[in-house]
């Protein structure tokens, strides 16, 4: 499976984002760069490369969320990022149970997590209100669990979820809201792009 394996925070530097929001603890460092200007299409496409880098989706799967985004009732930008972060692995990240999304995406592919206390180890399942997600019976006295929590307690857990910590689960309380989104994304230019 092809995966992006590049230096991150050389990545997060030329994407204009602060490694915070994978989830890294590293810090960007300040360099003076002769940046050109970019076109319109240039500003875009690295608007839709920022998302894709962050939540970990290749070109293909991103042009399938924005297919079903435009034609989901509402706007198709929030659609868009209401799905990204309903994915599996984005909600298990935003529990707490994963350091980074690619941590929480592995604690899935690797048989950790079950949805509804059925097993689930595909990262891009869409979760719906009410879905409650939890680290399997078996696996919740891993030193990971406890090391990975001492890292993330002090996250803060978004409005739309619910998490229980000493019961390592959570559940979809509502659809995100756009303003409850803390990503500097700017979705619209990503519309914009695709509707070209």
């Amino acid at each position: 499976m092809a995966r992006e394996m590049g230096p991150i925070i050389k990545r997060c530097r030329y994407l204009g984002i602060e490694p915070s929001l994978l989830g890294s603890s590293k810090k960007l460092g300040r360099r003076k760069r002769n940046m050109r200007k970019l076109s319109e299409y240039g500003i875009q496409l690295k608007e839709k490369q920022k998302v894709k880098f962050i939540y970990g989706i290749l070109e293909k799967q991103f042009r399938n969320y924005y297919k079903k985004a435009e034609r989901m009732q509402g706007i198709a930008g929030e659609n868009l990022l209401q799905m990204l972060e309903l994915r599996l692995d984005n909600v298990v990240y935003r529990l707490g149970y994963g350091r980074t999304r690619k941590e929480a995406r592995q604690v899935v592919r690797h048989n950790l997590v079950t949805v509804n206390g059925k097993k689930a180890n595909i990262p891009s399942i869409q979760l719906k209100v009410g879905d409650v997600v939890a680290i399997k019976e078996s696996k919740k006295d891993l030193q990971r669990f406890k090391n990975t929590l001492d890292v993330t307690g002090t996250r803060i857990v978004p409005e739309w979820l619910s998490a229980d910590h000493a019961s390592l689960s959570g559940s979809v309380v509502t659809l995100p809201k756009r303003e409850q989104l803390d990503l500097p994304i700017n979705e619209t230019l990503i519309i914009e792009l695709y509707s070209k």
